[in-house]
């Protein structure tokens, strides 16, 4: 059966022929480990659990929780109220303190969003992200419905991509809610997915909701982990 993450030769590309500089593989898949939620599942080359995304069906439409796969929150990300258009705004971890970035959807534009870098962020995250001034940082550029889009920094560097996942034998093909995001060195692979949350909000079917917490989450979640890793195809 055809396993939804890539294989240890798919594992990372190498960049303009440099060895040493090589890219992220990501596994994307649209779903939450979690019975009645809905998220994102990230695995990387081994099909270990990067990042996830679980949440409830009810509640606050406008925040999401980005988590590593202990289920410790990395970045919030919460729509920005009483707004022209579509705006989002992107906090480091869970208390919406730190911002670090305005995110605005374009419409009939090549462009379907930018980020702009918040002039508050911290120290370790500006490492991460380059110049601290308050300027156009990413722009995104594709078709998400189609899940091919390309991730640009301020100086048009492709940093990240989404592209559609192809089975490596079988001639399975994957369809659109598992997808390979592919992050190049110079990108934190913990903001390309936050990227990616924001596309499918805005360009998405479904949106996504924050979680509250229960009791028995934590069971079923391995058993939910388990069975991707030896049954899903």
């Amino acid at each position: 059966m055809t396993k939804v993450y890539p294989n240890t030769a798919d594992e990372s590309v190498s960049i303009d022929g440099n060895r040493d500089a090589v890219a992220v593989v990501l596994t994307v898949w649209k779903k939450s480990l979690l019975l009645n939620c809905n998220g994102f599942t990230v695995l990387d080359g081994q099909g270990n659990l990067v990042f996830r995304v679980d949440n409830y069906i009810a509640g606050n439409k406008d925040e999401i929780l980005l988590m590593d796969a202990a289920g410790t929150p990395l970045l919030t990300i919460r729509r920005k109220r009483l707004s022209l258009g579509d705006t989002w705004l992107i906090f480091e971890g869970e208390d919406s303190v730190k911002l670090l970035f305005t995110a605005r959807k374009h419409v009939n534009n090549k462009c379907l969003a930018h980020l702009l870098r918040s002039a508050n962020e911290d120290a370790s995250w500006r490492s991460k992200i380059g110049n601290k001034k308050k300027e156009i940082a990413y722009e995104i550029e594709g078709s998400y419905m189609q899940r091919c889009c390309t991730f640009y920094d301020n100086n048009r560097r492709k940093v990240a991509e989404i592209k559609r996942k192809e089975a490596v034998s079988g001639g399975v093909a994957f369809g659109a809610d598992i997808f390979r995001l592919i992050v190049q060195p110079h990108m934190d692979p913990t903001l390309a997915m936050a990227f990616v949350i924001l596309l499918d909000h805005m360009f998405g079917s479904r949106s996504l909701i924050r979680p509250h917490p229960h009791p028995h989450h934590h069971h079923l979640f391995n058993f939910c982990h388990h069975f991707l890793n030896n049954f899903i195809g």
